[in-house]
């Protein structure tokens, strides 16, 4: 049995989750550019008609993209916040945690290579 006490945390954590989804990708310009190249990606899956095996690799790696940009995007703000003033330590959090988004993105388009090719071989 659920309590109402427990039902209304669970909404107030999605609410918080869903407004930080917004705010990256109002705020964010390579949330927006992963996001659209996510879409994009969507479309020609359907359109190659992918097996439901492929469709998970490739959800898998496009969440991966997703998930690593946000939390560079969490460390990025947060060191902001916490050393406002430029300082060499700061640069290189900022930049091993972007390092992350790079790898993530890299392993995507290997990923869609190795999909995709035989099939755009095929189809053209």
């Amino acid at each position: 049995m659920e309590l109402n006490g427990n039902k209304k945390k669970r909404t107030i954590g999605f609410v918080y989750a869903w407004n930080g989804l917004v705010e990256i990708i109002k705020s964010e310009r390579n949330f927006k550019i992963h996001f659209t190249v996510c879409i994009i990606v969507l479309i020609v899956n359907i359109i190659l008609n992918l097996s439901a095996v492929e469709w998970a690799i490739i959800l898998l790696a496009i969440g991966g993209v997703l998930i690593t940009e946000t939390f560079n995007t969490a460390v990025e703000r947060m060191i902001d916040y916490v050393k406002p003033e430029i300082h060499p330590s700061a640069k290189h959090i900022k930049d091993i945690a972007a390092g992350g988004v790079l790898i993530a993105a890299i392993i995507s388009v290997v990923t869609g290579t190795i999909i995709y090719f035989p099939k755009l071989i095929a189809f053209f």
